[in-house]
């Protein structure tokens, strides 16, 4: 099986491939890559954010809170903090997005790859469903996804390289409990990151999707229930550039829990409701 290399500009190293047996670019150098992360305030994000700096990466940081952006970019060695850029903006504003876009551009010259972090969670249920809550849920996970496509999909497009990560939820597997706003935004990510990889993998543009399972963050402190297979947000970045290394589609974790929830995904719909009330005692 051969393998070949692909070039970004400005990356000293470049992305390890293997064309006949990877969907995605093999990242293991992350030295001098242009990463942007949109939602690196919290969780997920910010413990990706302190791991990919440590690898040397460029970071642009993005999230609403510029005073929590530059308390993050603080905890990096000096190099790192230096080169990142801190780009406040709230996702759901179409022309904040494109004016970040631009900087970005501007300064580096071109991405090399975006991972869209930014997300909100509130459960809900049938009998406490509240329409307000449910359309900020699905333009928060969904619709700044497409606001950020507008501005990101040209760039990448016309650098013919680069690429885009989309972090959803093992939730959008299948309908759950408590999920009956976040389920169907996260469901419809995994949707448009498949659709996305189709159109962009034959031009040499890298999509991920990345499912996480539970997760310690500000967001899933909400929850009342005992979460199967709770990870910190620190264990979640080492799975995701792990992910990234692999050169698949999706980047799941932690397996031990994944691996059962991707399994719900094919059984018929009397087993898989009598085991999900089974499960969760609802």
């Amino acid at each position: 099986m051969s393998s070949n290399a692909l070039t970004l500009p400005g990356v000293p190293s470049p992305i390890a491939t293997d064309l006949k047996g990877s969907l995605n670019p093999c990242i293991r150098n992350w030295a001098g890559r242009r990463v942007w992360l949109v939602g690196a305030s919290s969780g997920i994000g910010a413990a990706f954010a302190r791991l990919l700096a440590s690898h040397d990466a460029r970071l642009a940081l993005s999230a609403r809170s510029s005073e929590t952006l530059g308390r993050l970019a603080d905890g990096f060695a000096p190099a790192a903090r230096e080169a990142a850029l801190l780009l406040p903006l709230d996702v759901n504003d179409g022309p904040g997005l494109r004016q970040a876009t631009d900087r970005i551009v501007q300064e580096w010259g071109g991405i090399d790859l975006v991972v869209w972090l930014a997300g909100t969670y509130r459960p809900m249920r049938a009998g406490d469903f509240d329409l307000e809550a449910a359309q900020s849920i699905l333009d928060t996970n969904l619709m700044s996804v497409f606001k950020g496509l507008d501005c990101l999909l040209p760039v990448l497009v016309g650098q013919g390289q680069g690429g885009l990560a989309i972090v959803s939820s093992v939730a959008g597997y299948r309908g759950l409990p408590r999920a009956l706003a976040y389920g169907p935004s996260k469901a419809a990510l995994i949707n448009l990151a498949e659709s996305l990889y189709l159109d962009l993998n034959p031009s040499g543009i890298g999509v991920w999707l990345v499912d996480p399972g539970f997760v310690e963050t500000p967001l899933t402190a909400q929850n009342a229930f005992k979460m199967p297979g709770l990870i910190d947000a620190d264990t979640a970045a080492r799975a995701m550039l792990t992910g990234f290394a692999a050169g698949g589609f999706e980047i799941h974790f932690p397996k031990r829990f994944t691996f059962w929830m991707r399994l719900l995904r094919l059984l018929p719909y009397r087993l898989y409701f009598r085991l999900v009330r089974s499960f969760t005692g609802l």
